[in-house]
């Protein structure tokens, strides 16, 4: 049963600022009242109508109408759109008419919420939206408009669907044991089981590929004092970001750039030298430094072509870690698996930022299929994998029956069919207003 809502909303769906148009979004029971108060009459629903609006005998402006009378509408409620000049006088007085006529202004992610809740969209969708406003890179875009889209949704209903109907069999194995049933059913409930919990493992162990790319993959620069990395970054950055001095132990903090590799968001983090520290503050720039790798989804790991490697960097080498011999300018060295350049010069920058490419696509890139983009879908995921799990070790048809159970309460969480209220506000309030 849709949810009913009183006073009407109205909130500001265009950005901020002076512009040529400025659309002001409503919804709710009583829209339909309020719009006709301002506008004379209500325009033939989805098509634009030039109105003078007015309030208690005052001209406000002359805007486009659009009327959408729920269902069909975004939010399943009526609903109605001015289409305002966007200077910041106009838009103030038909706030403060709405306002006078009983609206009140919308909190953030309340059109998509009572969207929601009058089933116009799943949750994984709304999430979706939330993504694509938020998107920086074409890769991000993407993967937002195909969970918006109702991929991600797709998905986990399918698998729905599969549980519910190996848990109708379970109940019917239970219920109906003396009927003349196949005698192998149970056991052919527990093999596809089997699969779809296969199918969902599958999809947790993608190495979080959907929230790297939502929320971006973290490179740290590490390297001994002078090792050049101060210069590498700015030479990746293309500007001066980080201070560079032949002064050993320059860098005592922590410089972040912020860029995109493959459509992969990416902060690169620039960090103090790995030495013995002469001081108590470049001891504290070691640490952060070395806090820093051990958090980053990659490492770059960065030796200097005129100096002998060192033994603290040498160290780090491994699976998550891209090695750079710099200052190929001044010395012919090599090291095996490590990219030459010269960040002076821009020698092998090239190489290594395909290099770079690769493993930020690798760790982040965009998937065919609808990936997992936020920490609760994987946790509902993950619980209804432990459920399945269960399966196998439970000796009686009733125990079978109650893992099926919890794997399918588990999916439906993660499209919000049931126990959402708890996740509700985390998820709407990270929309803007008017949306």
């Amino acid at each position: 049963m849709s949810p009913i809502f009183a006073p009407p909303i109205f909130a500001l769906a265009s950005g901020a600022g002076r512009a040529a148009v400025a659309v002001m979004r409503l919804s709710g029971a009583g829209t339909g009242e309020l719009v006709a108060a301002l506008a004379g009459a209500l325009p033939a629903p989805r098509h634009a109508s030039l109105r003078t609006l007015r309030h208690e005998g005052l001209a406000l402006d002359r805007a486009l109408v659009l009327w959408f009378p729920g269902p069909a509408s975004y939010t399943g409620e009526d609903s109605a759109e001015l289409h305002l000049h966007g200077g910041p006088a106009v838009i103030s007085a038909v706030a403060e008419a709405l306002t006078a006529l009983g609206a009140r202004p919308a909190e953030a992610g309340e059109f998509t919420r009572r969207s929601f809740l009058n089933g116009k969209l799943d949750l994984t969708a709304a999430e979706g939206i939330a993504d694509l406003i938020s998107a920086e890179t074409e890769a991000q875009r993407r993967q937002a408009l195909r969970q918006a889209e109702g991929g991600l949704a797709a998905r986990h209903a399918a698998w729905a669907d599969q549980l519910t109907r190996l848990l109708a069999r379970q109940e019917a194995f239970i219920e109906f044991e003396e009927e003349d049933l196949p005698a192998d059913l149970d056991d052919r409930v527990a093999e596809a089981a089997a699969g779809l919990r296969d199918e969902m493992a599958a999809l947790l162990a993608d190495g979080a590929r959907g929230e790297k790319l939502r929320e971006g993959l973290s490179i740290a620069i590490l390297g001994a004092p002078n090792a050049g990395k101060s210069s590498l970054l700015n030479a990746l950055a293309g500007r001066e970001a980080a201070i560079v001095s032949t002064r050993a132990g320059t860098t005592r903090d922590v410089v972040e750039v912020r860029m995109t590799l493959a459509g992969v968001p990416v902060t690169l983090a620039d960090t103090a030298g790995l030495r013995d520290a002469a001081d108590e503050i470049e001891a504290e720039g070691v640490r952060r430094a070395l806090a820093r790798g051990e958090a980053a989804d990659l490492r770059l790991l960065v030796f200097a072509a005129d100096e002998a490697p060192d033994e603290a960097t040498l160290a780090l080498r491994g699976a998550d870690a891209l090695t750079v011999l710099n200052k190929a300018d001044l010395a012919a060295a090599s090291m095996e698996g490590a990219v030459s350049v010269s960040a002076r010069t821009g020698q092998g920058l090239e190489a290594l930022r395909a290099q770079l490419e690769a493993a930020a696509a690798a760790r982040a890139g965009l998937t065919e299929t609808a990936a997992l983009t936020r920490p609760r879908h994987r946790a509902a995921l993950r619980e209804a994998v432990e459920w399945l799990d269960r399966l196998p070790e439970a000796g009686l048809p009733e125990l079978r029956a109650e893992a099926l159970r919890g794997a399918l309460r588990a999916l439906s969480r993660l499209t919000g069919r049931v126990d959402v209220e708890q996740v509700l506000d985390i998820v709407f309030g990270e929309f803007c207003i008017g949306k």
